[in-house]
Parts: C-alpha cells; structure tokens; sequence
C-alpha cells in the first residue's frame, strides 16, 4: 500500500457512498482480489476504511485455508507457518511489507521530514528496510508456528486476528485528525476520513469479536485474542504518532507499516502462554 500505487485525484464528492462502494474500495486498495473500485472520493474513503477489517477477514481466511491443509496433511508447523504468512503478502502484492521496509528507511534516516519521505518514495530498500524486513517475517514465522503447534484450530485463529488486526489499525489511522504528510496518493486520500466514534465502535467489535471466535478454546484463549488485538492497536498507535511527528502526517508507506506491526504484534501475543 503505498503512494506510487494509487495516486487518482480525488474528485468532487457526493455527500454519501453506499455500502458497495465502499467494499470496493477496501478490497480494491488493500488487496488484489477482484474489486474494481467504482468511486475515488471522500466518502468513498470513509466508507472503504470503515470496511477495511472485512477486507482483513477475507485475506485471513485465505490464509489460514493455505496453512491449515498442510498441517494437517502432515507438513508441520513451520511449513504451516511460512505458507500462511505467505498469503497476505501476494494477496497485497507485497505492498504492505514494502510500506513497512520504506517507512524504516524513513525514520532511520535522521533527516528532514521532505528529505525523509524522498527515501521512502524511492524505489530501493536501504539497510534499515531491510533489517525491519528481515525480522517482521522471522517473527511472524517463529510465532505462527507456535501457534500451529497447538493446533490447527489455534493457528486459524490466530492467522485470521492477526489479518483482521492489521487492517482495523489503517481504519484508526484514517480517523479525524491525522493529517496526510503529501497532498497526493493513497494517504491522502484516506487521512482523516473515518469518524473517530466509528473508529472506537469498530475496535470494540473487533476485541470481542476476537475473543468470542476462542470461547470454543477456552476462556484463556479468548482473553489473549482480545489482548492480542489491544496490544497491537497499542503498538500501531504509537508507531503512527511517531510518524506524524517524524513526516508531518501519513503516507501509504505509513499505512503499510501499520499493518505489519500490528500483525507481528498480535502474532506474538498469541504466541505467549
């Protein structure tokens, strides 16, 4: 997800987007399915980050439907484990993760917001993208497998909260207040957008929402998948309020960020215990 990719002027907004319109927004943006977007406006943009944990839902679902079926044929969790965090990486062309390696760059380069955000558009990946790179999916390996290890049912689980995690943490960062650091792309297009009742409202539903899904699992495993989604709505939270100050506002680099950290957060608490 970053500004080279989606850069259409905004045009003159109508005063509502339907539902419809908004799903495919979010599934057009922030993944590769199949979802021609049909609006490239304000509401069109509030509505679609609205949607953005659904669009999450279906990637994770995606993903755990890859690594579930080699665990259970006999691959092992490891093997589970690359191929699911494989998935959402091509179902977003690895844009997330390339948001992610970018905004390293950024924040690790100690210059100027404009001269920062220079590294970030550029095409390459400096040593600090890398590292970032390097350690997100060894992370998000080491603690799936975990997962897996305990059963196919907890690394679903697990797989799907991180997913729907990652994407709710760009909804918080499209809320009234955050301020785009370029006045073209992605992040401008998104930033400030979602009321910040509505962002609230949807957190909420995602933590129980979380913790409902593990009930089966007992009620530990319910109480870390809500600890889970808190704790990496926390660590995203942070990493955009550096980002703010570090850029100006956000970018789609930023937005990419957001979700990896997020996710390799989630992961790892549900990793714990």
């Amino acid at each position: 997800m970053t500004d080279s990719s989606y850069g259409p002027p905004l045009t003159p907004p109508p005063d509502r987007a339907s539902l419809c319109d908004g799903l495919r927004f979010a599934f057009g943006t922030l993944t590769v399915l199949p979802a021609r977007i049909t609006r490239w406006d304000r509401p069109a943009a509030r509505t679609g980050m609205a949607c953005a944990p659904l669009a999450g839902l279906v990637v994770g679902l995606l993903a755990a439907a890859a690594g579930v079926p080699l665990l259970l044929l006999g691959g092992g969790p490891l093997l589970a484990a690359v191929v699911t965090v494989a998935v959402p990486a091509a179902l977003t062309r690895g844009l997330h993760l390339d948001g992610l390696a970018d905004t390293a760059d950024g924040l690790g380069s100690a210059k100027p917001a404009g001269e920062a955000l220079r590294i970030m558009k550029q095409s390459d990946i400096g040593p600090f993208g890398v590292v970032t790179l390097l350690f997100a999916l060894l992370i998000q390996v080491a603690a799936l497998s975990n997962a897996y290890a305990d059963g196919w049912l907890r690394g679903a689980l697990a797989t799907v909260v991180a997913a729907v995690t990652a994407r709710l943490a760009m909804t918080l960062a499209s809320r009234d207040g955050v301020p785009p650091a370029r006045p073209e792309g992605l992040g401008a297009a998104v930033a400030g957008v979602v009321p910040r009742a509505a962002a609230a409202a949807l957190s909420a539903l995602a933590v129980l929402a979380s913790a409902a899904a593990a009930l089966p699992l007992g009620l530990p495993a319910a109480g870390r998948q809500a600890a889970a989604v808190v704790a990496a709505l926390l660590v995203a939270e942070l990493l955009l309020r550096r980002c703010v100050r570090r850029f100006d506002g956000v970018t789609g680099d930023v937005f990419g960020a957001l979700a990896e950290v997020s996710a390799t957060t989630a992961l790892v608490v549900l990793a714990l215990g």
